[in-house]
This record gives C-alpha cells, sequence and structure tokens, in this order.
C-alpha cells in the first residue's frame, strides 16, 4: 500500500481504474502519511480530512460502478494556500490574511472537484508568493527533499514538499516568476508553468495579476499534462508517440548561462548532452532583448505588487517577514509613467523573441542557477537573502517576462533542472516535446 504514496497520478488513477487501488484506501493512506510525517506541519496549514474522505468515498463508488469522471477520478491532491477553498482558511502564507475564510472554491478548484480529484488540503508557501526561495518565518518553511537545513524553493514550497515526500500525488501551485519550476528543480519534480491567462486564476489570491499562472508540480509530464486538462475541465494533451526525432532546441546563452555554479551547471550540460546524444539538434541562441526585459522586472514585479497589496501592507507591517516587506515596498520607487513605459517596451521585446525562437521546439536553460540556500543563514544574512532570491528567480522569470508557458525537469543530478521553454498558450506541444525529453533523461 505504501508504494501508493511514490507512484505518479496517473499510474495511481489507472490503478483505480483497474480495481486495483481504491480510493478511499489510498486517501487513508495519504492521510496516514500526512499525521505521522513529522514535518507535517510545515508542510500542510490545513488538512481537510472530512472533505478528502468523502470526495474519495463517491470516486470508490463511481469506480465501483465503472462510471469514471476522469483518469484522476479519486487521486489524493494538494493545494497552495492562495486558492480559495469554501469554509477553508486561505491566507497565501501571510497573517496579514490570518483567518481569511472565502465562501467558495476557487475556479481551478472546482475544475478539479467536478473530474473527481480528492482534496486533502492547504500546503505551506512563502509570504503573499513573493520569493522565490520558499523561507517563511511568519507561518512555516517547508523542507528540501535533498537537504534538510535548505529552504525548498518558492513560492510553491509546501506543494512541492506534499509531491517530493509522498504526502500527495500532485500539488497545484501559481508561478508569477518561478514559483512553480523552482521548487520542483529543487525536490526533483516536473512542473508546469502555463502561459498567463491561459488557466483560471479565479479565487486565486493575486500578486501580479499580469503574471500570475496556475500550474501542477508532480513526479512526470504525463502527470503534468493530466493536471492541465484537470484545472481547465478540458480535454487532457495527446503525449503518445512523442519523439525527439527532428527535434530542435536552442540553447540561451544570453544572461541564463551567467553566474550558474557548479551542480546546476553539470546537470544542464549532462541533459543537453544526452538530448544531443539521442539525435536531437542543439544550437547556441543569443538574444539581447533578454538582457532588456530582465532589467524591467523591478517596475514590472515590485510595483504591480506593491499596487495589488500596499494598503493591506501598510495597515499592519508589522506583521510581515522583513525581507518580504522590503521587497514589496521597493515597489514604491517606481511612478506610474515608469510602469507604463516598462510594458511598452517588454512589448517590444517580447516580439523580438518569438520571432528569434519561432522555428525551436524548445530553448532550454538551467531551471535554477543556484541550489538550495542554507535556511538559517538565509534568517541571518541580508545580503546573502538578497543575492539568492533574485539569482534563484532570474532564469524562470524570463519565461514570465516573454509571457511564455514553461517546464522544469529533473535532470538526475539532485535539485537541478533543466527548463525548457515554449510559445504562448503552446502547452500541448511543449508537454509532448517535455514527454520525449524525460523518456531520456529518466533512462
Amino acid at each position: 500500500m505504501f508504494d501508493w504514496l511514490e507512484k505518479s497520478a496517473a499510474d495511481l488513477g489507472r490503478g483505480i481504474g483497474e480495481g486495483a487501488i481504491d480510493p478511499v484506501a489510498l486517501t487513508q493512506a495519504f492521510l496516514g502519511a500526512i499525521d505521522s510525517h513529522d514535518a507535517k506541519d510545515r508542510i500542510y496549514s490545513v488538512v481537510t480530512y472530512d472533505r478528502a474522505l468523502a470526495e474519495a468515498e463517491a470516486a470508490a463508488e463511481r469506480a465501483r460502478a465503472g462510471y469514471r469522471l476522469s483518469p484522476l477520478d479519486g487521486v489524493p491532491i494538494s493545494w497552495k494556500d492562495l486558492f480559495d477553498s469554501a469554509g477553508v482558511a486561505t491566507e497565501a502564507g501571510s497573517r496579514l490574511l490570518k483567518d481569511r475564510v472565502p465562501a467558495g472554491d476557487a475556479e481551478v478548484m472546482q475544475n478539479a472537484t467536478a473530474l473527481g480529484l480528492v482534496c486533502l488540503g492547504k500546503t505551506h508557501m512563502s509570504e503573499l508568493a513573493f520569493s522565490g526561495l520558499g523561507l517563511n518565518p511568519m507561518t512555516a518553511t517547508p523542507p528540501c527533499i535533498n537537504d534538510p537545513k535548505a529552504v525548498p524553493g518558492g513560492s510553491s514550497s509546501g506543494a512541492a514538499a506534499s509531491v517530493a515526500f509522498g504526502l500527495a500525488a500532485v500539488g497545484v501551485g501559481s508561478d508569477t516568476g518561478g514559483s512553480v519550476r523552482i521548487p520542483s528543480a529543487w525536490n526533483d519534480l516536473v512542473g508546469l508553468k502555463t502561459t498567463a491567462g491561459r488557466v483560471s486564476a479565479k479565487g486565486v489570491v493575486p500578486l501580479c495579476e499580469k503574471f500570475d499562472t496556475v500550474g501542477p508540480l508532480c513526479r512526470t509530464v504525463e502527470d503534468a499534462a493530466l493536471m492541465l486538462g484537470v484545472l481547465e475541465g478540458a480535454s487532457t494533451p495527446d503525449l503518445k508517440g512523442a519523439s525527439l526525432q527532428g527535434k530542435r532546441f536552442a540553447v540561451l546563452v544570453t544572461e541564463a548561462l551567467e553566474d550558474v555554479r557548479e551542480a546546476p551547471m553539470a546537470g544542464f550540460e549532462l541533459a543537453v548532452t544526452r538530448l544531443r546524444d539521442m539525435g536531437a539538434e542543439i544550437e547556441i541562441l543569443e538574444a539581447p532583448e533578454v538582457s532588456g526585459a530582465l532589467a524591467l522586472s523591478g517596475p514590472l514585479f515590485t510595483a504591480e505588487a506593491y499596487g495589488q497589496w500596499r494598503d493591506v501592507i501598510e495597515a499592519n507591517s508589522d506583521l510581515m517577514f522583513d525581507q518580504v516587506l522590503d521587497r514589496f515596498r521597493a515597489g514604491a520607487t517606481f511612478d506610474g509613467p515608469t510602469y507604463v513605459a516598462a510594458w511598452k517596451d517588454l512589448d517590444v521585446f517580447r516580439a523580438k523573441w518569438h520571432a528569434r525562437v519561432a522555428g525551436y521546439d524548445a530553448v532550454l536553460l538551467p531551471t535554477s542557477p543556484i541550489l538550495p540556500p542554507d535556511a538559517d543563514r538565509l534568517m541571518t544574512d541580508q545580503d546573502y537573502y538578497v543575492t539568492e532570491n533574485l539569482l534563484a528567480l532570474r532564469n524562470t522569470r524570463i519565461g514570465n517576462l516573454m509571457g511564455v508557458c514553461g517546464m522544469s525537469l529533473p535532470t538526475g543530478v539532485p535539485s537541478c533542472g533543466l527548463m525548457m521553454l515554449g510559445a504562448p498558450m503552446g502547452e500541448e506541444r511543449l508537454l509532448r516535446v517535455a514527454a520525449a525529453v524525460e523518456a531520456v533523461l529518466r533512462t
């Protein structure tokens, strides 16, 4: 039974469909694992026992009747604590939102429930989703699967930990500047960043609404494809026959390979070498517009984030972790004309990027230039916190700035991910390419 906790969501779904796995027993196994885990309260902010068991019982009845709502009907998953859930606290990792209890579920949770997935509960996250590290001394900092002294990556920190430690089959997170892909990379998971505007953010606590996206953290590309269908309440992208034959990839060197530390670079180079050895065409890509776009991060991200939360923050700023508070307040240094001009410039950079990469199946780069930093040092060394947070987010932010979809895949080197950037609204194509890449990296 306990090997269920290490299986992919797709395999669990197949087991339910074949009658080999009972959804109630499966849910009880996950709930039992949560209760017995030493880091339970650092990973889950709320465990929804009654809801999980009720949904599992309904899934079991459907399975016995031979009528399942989806391939993942009966599979237990977790939700980052910024997705509204009816009657259950949704606080976005912040004391500013303590005791915030929504009346209804977020639209993506409604979609998942309608397709039979089981809600295990809500997971901890970086404060208001505004850090890529996963450190949150105001609520909880989840553990990293590869280093008990390190942070797990954020802001979907608990989402990643819930899957990596076998406490959920999938974690649903959000990605504004890397918040799905960084914790996925640092915990050896697959993470899908969807295109902004593709998956509903209705009922999701916002950070930067022009950049906020919803996506899964999971064990396989197949799981990511299935979850995309679930979150959208739509059909699942077809991965059958995925192959590297004729595939053409670009390795982005502009900014993305600067200051990459030894292990992440080793993982990236190993992955690229294996793809080349399997017949993929690999080319080097220089894209000056990447530097221009990254230079706009201040007015684009921090100005919008502070504009979103300024009144709430300044009413009770003493409730915030000082590093996150300082990052929000940096948004006050940009005026309206600067913000508008930044968006005009970004539109130009995006057009140049899309024209430059149109002939490639994906653009490749290390997911994060660094390994998970030491949690204790982050608490005591302000300069270390700032430099590590900015560097952790640099590569992932490229995908957000360019308005594309992206994925992080494990390279086989612990806590080192391979990032693949696709085209806007090109998730189906990217998932097929990623399935072929995954098959090579896992052999």
